[in-house]
């Protein structure tokens, strides 16, 4: 399998910055370019509780944080997108899910990047089933358990 070329900005809010050690930037370029398709410029911006609400209600009109939001700007040629996550719901989820931090962020970096590329489980069951397959199997290859196995 032949990776596709990534231009990675990787950005920290202050409210963020304990995740740093969590998310060196040499992993989560893998990470994404494990499930790109396509060449891609792509930022990662990690941020806080208010960030994170804030933007989920002025895009999708949610008033709560989300754990990841992705803003698709171009498919083709060239994938560009930002993608950001809420460092307090990721780290929450992780802990409910008793799955280590770094493999919830490489999932959901993952299900951004596919989300970027096109992808959408939101469309029907078979778009989701399709997606989760996607995902279950790029974080496979990369050496992490199916998200979406339950213990």
């Amino acid at each position: 399998m032949s990776l596709k070329s990534l231009t990675l900005s990787l950005q920290f809010a202050r409210e963020a910055a304990s995740h740093r050690a969590v998310l060196p930037r040499h992993a989560v370029a893998r990470w994404i370019r494990h499930a790109l398709d396509l060449d891609a410029e792509i930022t990662v911006r990690v941020v806080g509780a208010d960030e994170g609400r804030r933007l989920n209600r002025d895009f999708r009109g949610k008033d709560y944080p989300t754990n990841v939001l992705t803003f698709d700007y171009a498919r083709a040629p060239l994938v560009a997108a930002d993608l950001v996550l809420c460092a307090p719901v990721v780290e929450r989820e992780a802990a409910e899910l008793r799955r280590p931090l770094a493999a919830h962020y490489a999932h959901l970096l993952v299900h951004g990047a596919l989300h970027a590329q096109g992808w959408d489980h939101e469309t029907g069951e078979a778009d989701a089933e399709a997606m989760e397959a996607r995902e279950t199997a790029v974080l496979a290859g990369l050496g992490f358990a199916d998200p979406y196995f339950t213990r």
